[in-house]
């Protein structure tokens, strides 16, 4: 199938629009092209947006496909009227049916939160990204105990974006911490980490993946090879399996995946809205 281009439209930051548009779009054999428009919060910005579209469509032939969260009606009709691309109104779609079976008005409100500055989930979301990243790869001892879940695992498992992930998503204290050579000599945790032996969790992966990962960072180093690599992921394992740490491998698994079966785990009232 010929490649095909798609819009993201939205009068926020677009994100709802694009993780929903590719939920959907990973669902077909296709070469898609991408185009993520945010802000689109006025009628000009959207003739604007409808002439990128509508270009787009002349220059290859055939008709993007258009994905919007827009709420403001005025734009909306905009796009709905001279936009000649596929137009999925998902807001649309949803929110109207839900409106008649709530028996109540959406807001219509832009975006995840109506004024960031005055959101309590907002502002613990961004206290929790401050304590990741002053968390991130052992660089604090301090405050541990305030860590939501503590990320253990060996250099390159994956541990620093699915702290930040949990952090910016779910507003979680997400600590990490690499294990190290000196760990497995000892055959012990980490002392900072014994205290808090309940909030670890732990990450692995396939030694063939984690050599791939580290050649690209130092090619052909003792620290990339893959035997390095399987003794250190046999002896990390070992580790987990003696402390009774819950773990899961990172090799095939998405951020996403990764982080809500942390939840499930560690804090399950999070996956609860």
């Amino acid at each position: 199938m010929s490649q095909r281009t798609v819009f993201f439209v939205s009068d926020g930051t677009g994100i709802t629009a694009e993780t929903f548009g590719n939920a959907i779009m990973a669902q077909f054999e296709i070469k898609a092209r991408y185009i993520r428009l945010p802000f689109v919060d006025s009628v000009d910005k959207a003739h604007q947006a409808v002439r990128q579209i509508n270009h787009t469509a002349e220059i290859e032939g055939r008709r993007p496909i258009v994905f919007t969260t827009v709420v403001n009606m005025d734009i909306l009709a905009v796009i709905k009227t001279h936009c000649t691309g596929m137009l999925l109104d998902m807001f649309g779609t949803f929110v109207a049916p839900l409106e008649e079976e709530l028996g109540s008005k959406s807001n219509h409100r832009v975006g995840r939160f109506s004024d960031a500055s005055k959101s309590k989930e907002y502002d613990e979301r961004i206290e929790a990204i401050n304590f990741s990243l002053a968390h991130d790869d052992g660089q604090s001892h301090r405050d541990l105990q305030g860590s939501d879940v503590i990320l253990v695992g060996v250099s390159r498992s994956g541990k620093t974006p699915t702290s930040l992930y949990l952090a910016m998503q779910h507003g979680l204290k997400a600590s990490n911490y690499p294990l190290i050579p000196e760990d497995f000599d000892r055959h012990q945790l980490p002392p900072a980490l014994v205290p808090h032996r309940k909030k670890i969790f732990g990450l692995t992966i396939s030694p063939e993946r984690l050599a791939q990962i580290r050649n690209e960072r130092r090619p052909n180093s003792v620290y990339a090879s893959l035997a390095n690599c399987r003794n250190e992921i046999h002896e990390a394992e070992a580790m987990m399996r003696r402390e009774g740490i819950r773990w899961l491998s990172t090799t095939s698994k998405s951020i996403e995946e990764i982080a809500t079966t942390i939840l499930q785990e560690i804090r399950p009232e999070r996956l609860d809205y």
